[in-house]
């Protein structure tokens, strides 16, 4: 490796181990997973880097040429690995997209053991050029699966996209590199540029979810004095984010799913607990939702008792019914609070869930939000506490026994379950 080679790959190397410090330096601060893992999948690129240019041969003893080989054909695979499972994650695509799922996840998991079997299977000058040839399939089915996730809504998946798009380049010539094929110095110099400007796209889209991540997060942890409306979008923000995505629903036509949460009298919980500890209820509620949907479907306080989240893509119709029950079920529970006269307190909220499918086709926003809120206001009356329309009688019933699948052409029609179909509070 020539100084000059080598002076360039230092370089890069260095801006990339400034990305994983910055990485590092975030997760020690709020200790939320999702930054743990942008920081453990930016050092893994970092070791891809300093080993594919060569600095890891030009710097170690001559002796360990064997491991270093090996290492070449297997920390692509690594970040593969550590990449797909994280950025599944990070997009929500297990219940928002099913190809999305299947293909990070078969590619993250076939990709590391294809590899391995290649060290098995193939002569040695294989080796290197087959994990090459996943490394890169791989990195162009990112690219793919951020677009397809900023199409679907996600907004911070475009950084992931941008990334892996420099990403394609920068990875291929690395490989060139590794493989020993003649790269010139202005070619190399523009390898280099890419792989940082990737990992430092990328690493600043997974802090902008990080941040969001902590913002959820320390909900929980407001005091009673700070009103909870303000830590959600409310009123026309929330109508105007359904809107959006409802534009968006119009070309990409796919199905999505609009739930709508009703508090029921909550004057008994300010009877006990003061206009504190009732919007102290309300941000524990907001948290729990959001936890529920996930961090890539938004959250919002549309009137005083009434939350909505808004699911633009949905895996199948039949997934909003886990969903509806998991988040009847997780707001149902006691929360703490703090009484009038400081002492903790634990609250049960009378709530009604509604779960509303979404056509592929465009439908009037307001109408969307009165009728899920309707759903909501039925569910009371169920046992649990979470209501839809099936889509085959247009009844509504308890989304456990609705009949979900591909085909839901019957008409919308909103009526209150009968006397005998009503549970307990």
């Amino acid at each position: 490796m020539q100084p000059t080679e080598l002076a360039l790959w230092s370089a890069a190397s260095g801006a990339i181990a400034l990305v994983v410090l910055t990485g590092l330096a975030d997760y020690l601060m709020v200790r939320h997973v999702a930054a743990l893992h942008g920081t453990v999948y930016n050092a893994a690129a970092l070791a891809f880097v300093v080993l594919m240019s060569g600095i890891a041969g030009a710097l170690l003893p001559a002796s360990w040429a064997p491991g270093v080989r090996l290492a070449k054909v297997l920390v692509g695979p690594l970040c593969v690995l550590l990449g797909d499972l994280f950025i599944r994650q990070w997009f929500g695509a297990r219940h928002r997209d099913r190809l999305m799922d299947g293909a990070l996840l078969a590619s993250g998991t076939l990709v590391p053991v294809l590899a391995v079997a290649a060290l098995f299977l193939l002569r040695r000058e294989h080796q290197l050029p087959a994990a090459a040839g996943l490394v890169i399939f791989n990195t162009v089915l990112v690219t793919w699966m951020g677009l397809r996730a900023w199409l679907l809504g996600d907004s911070l998946a475009l950084g992931i996209a941008i990334g892996s798009g420099f990403m394609i380049g920068s990875v291929s010539g690395l490989y060139a590199i590794a493989l020993g094929t003649p790269v010139p110095m202005v070619w190399q110099a523009l390898i280099a540029a890419g792989s940082a400007i990737c990992v430092a796209v990328t690493g600043f889209a997974l802090w902008q979810r990080n941040q969001h991540a902590r913002r959820v997060r320390n909900a929980q942890e407001v005091h009673s004095e700070y009103d909870p409306v303000t830590k959600l979008p409310a009123g026309m923000p929330l109508v105007r984010r359904l809107l959006r995505a409802q534009q968006r629903r119009r070309r990409t036509r796919r199905e999505g799913a609009v739930l709508a949460v009703l508090v029921f009298e909550p004057e008994r919980v300010r009877l006990v607990a003061g206009v504190s500890g009732l919007n102290e209820v309300y941000v524990h509620l907001a948290q729990r939702m959001q936890h529920q949907v996930g961090l890539v479907n938004p959250v919002g306080r549309y009137w005083e008792r009434c939350f909505i989240a808004v699911m633009e893509t949905i895996r199948s119709p039949a997934a909003v019914r886990t969903l509806g029950l998991r988040v009847a079920s997780a707001l149902r529970k006691p929360m703490q609070v703090t009484g009038h006269d400081g002492s903790p307190l634990e609250v049960r909220l009378d709530i009604g869930v509604g779960v509303l499918l979404l056509k592929r086709e465009h439908e009037h926003v307001e109408d969307l939000l009165h009728e899920a809120q309707q759903l909501a206001e039925a569910a009371r009356g169920l046992a649990s506490r979470a209501a839809t329309i099936d889509p085959v009688t247009g009844e509504v019933v308890a989304v456990e026994h609705a009949q979900l699948g591909p085909q839901r052409g019957a008409r919308r029609t909103v009526r209150t379950p009968s006397r005998g179909a009503r549970g307990r509070a």
